[in-house]
């Protein structure tokens, strides 16, 4: 049951929040799947990039039948890596999902937003997004410290230009 208490605790916002239709309410949802072969000798992100609007919901699922995967972004809090999100920013990591198993996160904070997978970023299974576009107020782009970074990773990042022109890369067109 909705109380004052509640709407007051939202700020007061939730009460215009609860008037509109709920189809204005709903957050857009974009899927990032974890991919691979049935032996396991390739794997990918699908998209590995993508073009979003802040406050839009990921969701990773692990459709790789014989692999777990982990979606884990680059920031010195998650096992001490070089930043290669936004200032501000939460990062986040999944864990290990096994195949059919979920995780989401919200991004909010414009800019470009690097992600890997635990086991795998040394196969270059790795993913960029893009929260928002480079003229939104502040905006970060790509990290510039790659040092940390295997060769195989660095060269599967899709470029910000090519995210911009077309919005969503599948790895085949990396």
């Amino acid at each position: 049951m909705l109380t004052r208490r509640h709407i007051l605790a939202a700020g007061g916002g939730g009460l215009a929040t609860l008037a509109m239709p709920s189809i204005l309410r709903a957050q857009q949802v974009e899927v990032i799947e974890m991919r691979g072969t049935p032996r396991g000798e390739r794997i990918w992100y699908n998209p590995i990039g993508l073009a979003i609007t802040p406050g839009t919901i990921l969701r990773f699922v692990n459709r790789d039948p014989v692999n777990s995967h982990t979606a884990t972004a680059y920031h010195p809090e998650i096992f001490e890596r070089a930043a290669r999100i936004p200032d501000g920013a939460m990062p986040w990591d999944s864990d290990f999902l096994l195949p059919d198993e979920s995780f989401e996160v919200t991004l909010a904070v414009p800019g470009v937003y690097d992600f890997y997978c635990l086991p795998h970023e040394m196969a270059g299974m790795v993913g960029r997004i893009m929260v928002g576009r480079p003229s939104d107020t502040g905006w970060q782009g790509v990290a510039q410290d790659t040092g940390d970074l295997p060769e195989a990773a660095l060269r599967a990042f899709p470029t910000v230009e090519a995210i911009l022109r077309q919005g969503r890369i599948d790895p085949e067109e990396t």
